[in-house]
């Protein structure tokens, strides 16, 4: 399982990268290997706002369909439409190609609340 140290994580298994005022989010390594193939994603819209843990975003894969929840507050600015020709870019690269969407923060503070990577490890169960 790989674990990026340079990320922050939520409970929820997102993963957030932070750059000025920009937060790139996806599912974990772990998330997307537990779902397995993955076969949809279901995309927020641009110009939506949520908060720190609303529904953004749905994947679907070959065993279940889960939801993808925004980890921090903010207006969706941009989204990955890769994923809806090739939603297995989440299986092949979760923490590259297979970022989800980009949503400009509201408070870049509310970061301190999630997960560093020893910390979502320790979350996650071994297989």
């Amino acid at each position: 399982m790989s674990v990026p140290q340079d990320l922050f994580y939520a409970k929820t298994h997102e993963w957030v990268a932070l750059e000025d005022g920009v937060a790139t989010v996806g599912i974990s390594d772990f998330a997307q290997s537990q779902l397995s193939d993955l076969t949809f994603v279901e995309l927020p819209e641009v110009g939506t706002a949520f908060e720190a843990g609303d529904e953004a975003a749905v994947v679907e894969s070959v065993k279940a369909a889960a939801d993808v929840y925004a980890p921090v507050g903010g207006e969706v600015i941009a989204v990955n439409e890769a994923l809806e020709d090739a939603p297995e870019l989440i299986n092949n690269d979760p923490f590259g190609k297979g970022w989800i969407f980009k949503i400009k923060v509201n408070d870049e503070s509310e970061v301190d609340d999630m997960m560093d990577a020893d910390s979502y490890e320790e979350l996650c169960p071994e297989d």
